[in-house]
């Protein structure tokens, strides 16, 4: 691909189209044979991050678009002044840093793929960044896990309606395989086997690994029937006569089994939940699943180790701060000294 000039062949939409490379022949009598692998790289190009990350960058980079039209710059190249410049405004505007720095991202990795040198490194584009994160905070405001005496509330409180059986396992397979709420979303029958030990669960991809390797998960049968998560999905493909496809479906006020369940719904599902057992929705995500399951584990006095095998972390820095957060007080040095 050398000697040819990079520019960019699709504009971004808010619908995740990918910021595509278009690489065009100085020629462009020498571009007809070259159209099927400019389309094969085209795609390997869309494929080299995932959907939500594409979606992501693509509204940010459109965000980036109308803000300058607004202002009469120029998006592509733009400047580091006008970078510096729309970096301010958005913290102005009450964005979060962690909302910021994904803008500064697709900005440049807009500019790359158009072959542009990036705004981003230019010293007005840093030192206003850097500034934003002084003044801000980059602590992001996590939202709580949802820890074993939650999941026994909420199963305890789960109607024998389909939906209520569908939420029984959404909820306790999805805390003990600690998994990412795309990770649950994603499954279908064949990634499940039901063996005498409990549940095998096949990961065919995940945020960590979007190169497709895998891992295997072990589902262990729970202690207790109402929060055992073998026992709670076996029920759900019983009760919805799911065979083949997706295992976690939507399901209408009929009880009529529908389309496989986005990742979102995931997040309802743990809101609604939590506050019919009285906790505050807000503070509870998706994401409380499986940091409860971690947190739980670390209470416990299970090791780095097996945490991570669950959890799949490739780092312990993660997994550490769970830890952390689950000894605060039972490993206090305020504690047992005479206080």
């Amino acid at each position: 691909m050398e000697g040819y000039r990079n520019s960019a062949a699709r504009e971004p939409t808010d619908t995740g189209a990918s910021q595509a490379l278009a690489i065009v022949p100085p020629d462009s009598s020498s571009l007809d044979p070259l159209r099927p692998l400019l389309a094969s790289a085209d795609g390997y190009v869309h494929d080299a991050r995932a959907q939500n990350t594409r979606t992501a960058y693509a509204n940010a980079w459109a965000a980036f678009e109308r803000w300058t039209a607004e202002k009469g710059l120029v998006a592509l190249p733009a400047t580091s002044a006008t970078v510096a410049l729309y970096l301010a405004h958005l913290a102005d505007d009450g964005r979060k840093v962690a909302g910021i720095g994904l803008a500064l991202v697709a900005i440049s990795q807009r500019h790359r793929l158009a072959g542009k040198e990036s705004p981003s490194k230019g010293a007005a584009v840093q030192e206003t960044f850097k500034g934003i994160r002084r003044r801000l905070g980059v602590a992001q405001q996590a939202k709580r896990p949802l820890l074993v005496a939650d999941l026994k509330a909420m199963t305890a409180a789960l109607p024998g309606s389909l939906l209520g059986v569908r939420d029984r396992a959404l909820l306790t397979l999805g805390f003990a395989g600690a998994f990412r709420r795309s990770e649950l979303v994603a499954l279908d029958v064949t990634d499940v086997s039901f063996t005498a030990d409990g549940l095998e669960v096949a990961l065919r991809r995940s945020k960590t690994d979007q190169e497709g390797t895998g891992r295997k998960v072990g589902i262990p049968y729970g202690s207790l029937r109402s929060t055992c998560p073998v026992r709670a999905l076996r029920a759900w493909l019983e009760a919805a006569v799911i065979t083949k496809g997706p295992v976690f479906r939507s399901v209408n006020r009929w009880s009529g089994v529908g389309e496989r369940l986005s990742d979102k719904a995931v997040a309802l599902v743990v809101k609604r939940h939590a506050a019919t057992i009285g906790l505050d929705a807000a503070k509870f995500a998706g994401h409380s699943l499986r940091a409860g399951l971690a947190t739980s584990a670390a209470r416990a006095g299970k090791s780095e180790r097996a945490i991570m095998n669950q959890t799949g972390h490739r780092s312990v820095t993660m997994v550490r701060r769970y830890i952390r957060d689950a000894s605060l007080f039972s490993d206090n040095a305020a504690a047992g000294i005479g206080l």
